[in-house]
């Protein structure tokens, strides 16, 4: 993870500062006493929902984050180009657009505001990171989801960079003390996880070409993530790579946490709750901008791109089932909300404004934060036009 400036985060007004999966937990237990479930009914309930689909998230996000990992000990020699260029593939190889942006922005040059959109849209939009957690969260599988990224992610970053040319912004005419660059052409061997991955994923969505058990294992997303780390580990020199596995550890220890939490809260909500009579279900359109709305409202309070894909996709799950929502767009539905916006209570937010602006210049909030707002109204549009025209 990219290094953040620390926050406040003590008590504020009458609600003491819990972590989140502290404040799913009450939450859930309060609701289901509050509408008259008895205490087994309550806790089988609980149980029943904590553990939807965690071992699937463990194999996403395990090998994510020991990819993520050991590409923070490599770096690339000087070149703005190969930075924006790679910036997209390296949001979603890591999992996380903080480490994609500190790994890159060493290089960027005068570009490093082109390579925090173009993080932030790899991240949110291509595979392995937001749709197939968002995807995983509400059981969707479709290779649609794949194409469908890579058509919303071009005009979508494309949208950010018009956005911050037009309201005008400048780097920082110094760069910043980071970790030593590889200087030798050989530096791009540091992108050789991605290709792999990126080959792997390619080869999964084309006709089956084969019916070994293990080539069917590594075309699919978790065998491909699995690959991918692999090399990226091996790649590490070896005294880095066990520090590399006990970050990935306790980073997917605190999501496993938080999911089935939110999973358990969606499971007591929808047991209690006609869902079909509280959000729209008679128009797909309406049931697509609720799911949005529901991710937007989420990030703003919570600042995570991440513990917003972690907590709204389980508690969405239900919803999308009952009301006979398309599973594609209601992964980059949850996706695109997720983008609003880039605010103090993002990490990612205080990443870039100490490094991609100049000194003095404090456009910061309004660049990122509005031009987040575009990207995700953009992406909507044309989702709601791919669903219009049949194409999801």
């Amino acid at each position: 993870m990219g290094r953040a400036i620390p926050v406040d985060t003590g008590e504020r007004g009458l609600l003491p500062s819990l972590p989140l999966p502290v404040w799913m937990v009450l939450i859930t237990i309060v609701f289901g006493l509050g509408v008259g479930m008895s205490a087994p009914e309550l806790i089988s309930s609980f149980n029943k929902g904590f553990g939807l689909a965690l071992g699937e998230f463990a194999l996403i996000l395990l090998p994510s984050f020991t990819l993520a990992a050991a590409m923070e000990q490599r770096a690339l020699a000087p070149d703005s180009r190969v930075a924006v260029l790679v910036s997209p593939a390296a949001g979603a190889g890591m999992i996380c657009p903080d480490t994609a942006y500190a790994a890159l922005s060493p290089i960027a040059g005068d570009r490093k505001l082109d390579v925090a959109f173009g993080s932030y849209t790899g991240f949110k939009l291509l595979y392995p990171a937001g749709p197939l957690i968002v995807a995983t969260g509400l059981g969707v599988e479709s290779d649609a989801i794949v194409i469908t990224g890579l058509a919303l992610a071009v005009p979508v970053w494309a949208s950010g960079l018009i956005w911050q040319r037009l309201i005008g912004s400048s780097a920082p005419s110094f760069t910043p003390a980071q970790k030593d660059t590889i200087s030798s052409p050989g530096s791009l061997s540091a992108l050789l996880p991605f290709a792999v991955l990126a080959g792997l994923l390619v080869l999964g969505i084309a006709p089956q070409i084969s019916g070994i058990v293990l080539l069917d294992f590594l075309t699919g997303p978790k065998g491909a993530l699995l690959a991918a780390a692999l090399l990226a580990l091996i790649m590490v020199d070896k005294e880095k790579r066990r520090a590399c596995l006990d970050s990935a550890v306790r980073r997917t220890g605190g999501l496993l946490l938080l999911i089935g939490c939110a999973s358990a809260f969606g499971t007591v909500l929808t047991q209690n709750l006609p869902l079909s009579d509280i959000l729209p279900g008679t128009t797909g359109i309406l049931g697509i901008l609720s799911l949005f709305l529901l991710s937007a409202l989420f990030k703003l309070v919570q600042g995570s791109s991440m513990a917003t894909f972690a907590a709204v996709a389980p508690v969405a799950a239900p919803i999308v089932t009952e009301l006979g929502l398309p599973g594609v767009a209601a992964v980059f539905a949850i996706c695109l909300g997720s983008f609003i916006a880039i605010l103090p209570n993002d990490s990612f937010y205080w990443i870039i404004r100490t490094t991609g602006f100049s000194e003095g210049q404090d456009r910061s909030l309004a660049i990122l934060s509005a031009g987040s707002l575009v990207q995700a109204l953009v992406g909507l549009l044309l989702l709601i036009a791919a669903i219009l025209g049949g194409l999801i």
